[in-house]
């Protein structure tokens, strides 16, 4: 048997690598340099008038390296969750086909069932893969083998737990960035509240330019890190739903279409 090829894997790191390129040139064109502009306005303000207010800049906010390391998760998961809503759109359209194409009232009893199985078996292997498809095949082949409505039902729950369990699994790398954003943040309020507790000598000298330094980094960095985390536990959860509709709907084609057409004789 021909090897399956690890598309999933490398999607992976592909758009890994996609989104550290994306975020990363976009901090060294605009965020990175507007906030060091906006710092320079600041000083210059504050060397005239230390009593001055200043408004805070959303790019000052974020020019730090571990917000950066948070959007590029971000954006990451933002590929991976677009990946993953596309194959369940994919298999909701097989929703709209009748495999086997059983009038009202029609009925299929155990001798019958190759005869439905080969429509299926004539369909392009990638389509005959697909969840609805593969559930009906394997109802089919049951009820051929135990002349059983039940065990056919059976089967046919048994796959769409199967195929929820699979769906599931596979939002592990989603969930992965939904613990690993808020861990880079609190990277950051560790690297600000050790950079600020080295300028704690000058600050008591008067100087707390250090110090403050230190807390934007660790204030900024959580602030990030946190709103993040809830956008993309936001999507996380939209594909979940989508995913237990899909296996739902699936289930109740093919109890409309198949299970309900059964007949032992």
């Amino acid at each position: 048997m021909k090897k399956a090829f690890p598309f999933d894997f490398f999607y992976v790191l592909i758009t890994l690598l996609l989104s550290f390129v994306i975020v990363h040139t976009t901090y060294t064109i605009a965020v990175r340099p507007s906030a060091e502009a906006v710092l320079n306005h600041q000083r210059e303000v504050w060397a005239a008038d230390p009593m001055a207010r200043m408004p805070r800049s959303v790019m000052v906010i974020l020019h730090d390296f571990e917000p950066e390391g948070c959007f590029v998760l971000a954006v990451w998961a933002g590929f991976i969750l677009g990946w993953r809503q596309w194959l369940v759109l994919r298999e909701q359209r097989t929703l709209e086909h009748d495999f086997v194409a059983l009038k009202d009232g029609e009925v299929l009893f155990p001798d019958d069932v190759r005869e439905f199985s080969r429509q299926i078996e004539q369909l392009p292997l990638a389509e005959q893969q697909r969840f609805l498809p593969r559930a009906i095949t394997v109802a089919l082949n049951r009820f051929g083998a135990t002349r059983s409505v039940q065990h056919a039902a059976d089967a046919a729950r048994e796959e769409c737990e199967f195929q929820a369990s699979r769906l599931d699994a596979e939002l592990s790398m989603i969930r992965f960035t939904v613990w690993a954003i808020p861990a880079v943040g609190f990277v950051g309020t560790v690297r600000g509240i050790g950079a600020a507790l080295q300028e704690a000598q000058r600050a008591a000298a008067g100087d707390v330019t250090g110090v403050t330094q230190g807390l934007g980094i660790t204030f900024n960095s959580t602030l990030v890190a946190l709103s993040l985390t809830i956008v993309v536990m936001f999507f996380l959860h939209q594909i979940q739903l989508s995913q237990d509709r899909l296996v739902l709907d699936t289930k109740r084609k093919v109890d409309n279409t198949l299970i309900r057409h059964l007949r032992e004789r």
